[in-house]
């Protein structure tokens, strides 16, 4: 009996913390023009490919520290069910320029309609480095 209590202990354990692989947040959208940035000024080859960057808030700058970083992130909720399935991969090329900041990160249009419906929306995240 003692093992099997440990082995249902574990197990839920486990599946709890799948649930949750990072911490959440919320997001925007912001557009363009998006040069010149706080990380790469008015270099092209900043933005990657797809245009999945993005810009972060205080919290996540890290005086500069930021600026090249990736995160993975999936839309959890919002008004009107706004989340489409799956994660994506974004890079920091700029610090929100809005203060304060309406959102923990501030996606690029593009990257935004990956993950999201609606377009103006404000969306609760989960990210992860």
């Amino acid at each position: 009996m003692g093992r099997l209590f440990i082995c249902l202990i574990v197990l839920i354990s486990l599946f709890y913390n799948s649930l949750v692989l990072g911490d959440i947040g919320t997001a925007t959208s912001y557009n363009s023009p998006y040069t010149p940035t706080k990380c790469g000024g008015n270099r092209s080859d900043q933005f990657p490919s797809g245009n999945l960057f993005v810009a972060v808030s205080e919290g996540l700058w890290d005086n500069g520290a930021a600026c090249g970083r990736r995160y993975r992130l999936r839309c959890l909720s919002g008004n009107n069910r706004p989340c489409k399935e799956g994660t994506i991969d974004v890079r920091v090329v700029d610090y929100c320029t809005k203060r304060p900041c309406p959102s923990t990160i501030a996606l690029s249009t593009d990257a935004f309609a990956q993950i999201s419906i609606s377009h103006n929306a404000k969306i609760n995240i989960e990210y992860v480095q």
